[in-house]
């Protein structure tokens, strides 16, 4: 009984430490900031999208208006020629300016967006530290547990080879039912397996067991010992 109840007792450590309680927390956290950042990037992709339309736009108008300059330049074409180029000039010049301006208008828009995703970036680095802390720790600890409990099992096996046959059959099956221990001590008129006080009937006929004679707890099943 004693046997079972500790491997029990460090098999529910396993899923119970503190630690797990605080990996649980600090995951959570770290989902939340995964979910801000795509929100955050999901906002920002249209305004990046026309932002780089227009500074892709504006880089080819600008390549374009050092190509005129330099025919300008050094040009010997006619003065029609001259002066269509000119104007095309003048045309860029001027489309220049309000992609510029979209440019410009684009860059401080994605400046929130930055500042936004650099705090959760600098939020999540520490968390996300801790958190294989805490996974390194877990897994030092479950180790120890199984190694605990390897060592419980084979002590609880050295101590059932010494119970008799059939009341170890008993005891198993009570085992089986209980899920924790196949027995239980009556402690101040109570089962300490499943804490319910017998009733008087029952513990009456408890008290006066015949030796050698076994009872069941009635709402546990469990094995009562004095």
């Amino acid at each position: 009984m004693e046997a079972d109840r500790w491997i029990d007792r460090v098999t529910s450590q396993k899923t119970h430490l503190p630690e797990q309680g605080e990996l649980a927390l600090v995951e959570g956290e770290l989902r939340d900031l995964v979910a801000n950042m795509k929100s955050t990037q999901a906002a920002e992709a249209p305004v990046r999208e026309s932002y780089e339309t227009a500074k892709a736009e504006a880089d080819r108008l600008r390549k374009r208006t050092a190509e005129i300059e330099k025919a300008l330049a050094d040009s010997s074409a006619g003065a029609r020629d001259l002066a269509s180029m000119q104007k095309e000039l003048d045309h860029i010049r001027t489309t220049l300016e309000g992609l510029e301006d979209q440019e410009l208008t684009g860059l401080m828009a994605l400046e929130p967006f930055a500042e936004t995703l650099t705090d959760i970036k600098k939020k999540a680095q520490p968390l996300a530290a801790r958190r294989e802390e805490l996974q390194g720790i877990i897994a030092g600890l479950v180790a120890s547990l199984d190694d605990e409990l390897v060592h419980l099992r084979e002590s609880r096996s050295e101590l059932a080879q010494a119970v008799p046959a059939p009341l170890l059959d008993h005891y198993e099956k009570s085992l089986v039912r209980s899920g924790a221990s196949g027995a239980a001590n009556v402690d101040a008129g109570r089962c300490d397996g499943c804490r319910i006080a017998l009733s008087p009937l029952d513990a009456d006929r408890f008290k006066h067991l015949p030796e050698d004679t076994l009872m069941d707890c009635p709402e546990c099943g469990r094995i009562l010992l004095p």
